[in-house]
């Protein structure tokens, strides 16, 4: 049975926010980047990014980057609305809608926040397919000229949930980690093909940057064998993405 009452769906949002807390801060967290750091949180970072993971691990980045000037984008679902009063109270904006899902007006809320701060978006939600990226993510990259920023996120021995994208849990006081690629700008001409050449680029940074945390978190060595430099690879480069792994 789904909870639709709003004042018990806050108070869900706000108990939680408040275990959130609680029980990510009790993690280690290990962190590499493989191009600049960009983190949204560093006093001084130059210009505005799309940051992106895969929806399954976002409890880590809204902990982590609650008070940074993100905009994150939600499903209008009866979760979405437990996750955005949750993000809410994390200090985090929230923008409701779906890239794919009556995208277009999505789409122009995002466009007038990026001219503002930076922009949060798992490109599998809100409803999968699970670790796929939906091309909405670089039509917006290439409408807003923000560099798309792939993290990806890992923890050990995470407990999942029955659900469509396996949604991952860490355990308290175990290793979480995060690798990032290089960003990756999209032309803001790219025609349709194009634009799917960097979809694929997207995902396959994503699913690279996963794979190198989730065996960081494993193996717990202070870098990830899997880690290299992704510079100079092309959209064109996703078969040599996967051979460099």
């Amino acid at each position: 049975m789904k909870i639709r009452h709003p004042s018990l769906l806050k108070g869900i949002a706000f108990a939680g926010a408040s275990a959130m807390r609680l029980w990510m801060s009790s993690l280690r967290y290990r962190m590499h980047w493989c191009g600049p750091d960009l983190d949204p949180t560093r006093p001084g970072l130059e210009g505005r990014y799309i940051y992106t993971f895969w929806h399954e691990y976002l409890l880590l980045p809204i902990l982590r980057y609650g008070r940074a000037d993100i905009w994150a984008l939600i499903g209008q679902h009866a979760d979405g609305e437990v996750l955005a009063d949750l993000c809410r109270y994390l200090r985090i904006r929230t923008i409701r809608g779906s890239t794919t899902r009556g995208g277009v007006q999505a789409i122009r809320k995002l466009v007038r926040a990026s001219r503002k701060g930076h922009l949060a978006i798992t490109p599998d939600g809100p409803r999968g397919p699970r670790r796929r990226v939906k091309p909405g993510l670089v039509y917006l990259a290439a409408q807003t000229g923000l560099p798309i920023v792939p993290a990806g996120i890992g923890y050990r021995r995470p407990w999942r949930l029955h659900s469509w994208d396996k949604f991952a849990l860490p355990r308290p006081w175990s290793l979480a980690t995060c690798v990032v690629a290089e960003p990756i700008l999209v032309p803001p001409d790219a025609g349709e093909g194009e634009l799917e050449r960097y979809r694929l680029h997207v995902e396959e940074s994503l699913h690279w940057t996963t794979e190198a945390a989730e065996q960081w978190a494993v193996t717990d060595r202070r870098r990830p064998q899997v880690i290299r430099e992704l510079k100079g690879h092309s959209p064109d480069g996703a078969a040599q993405l996967r051979q460099a792994i």
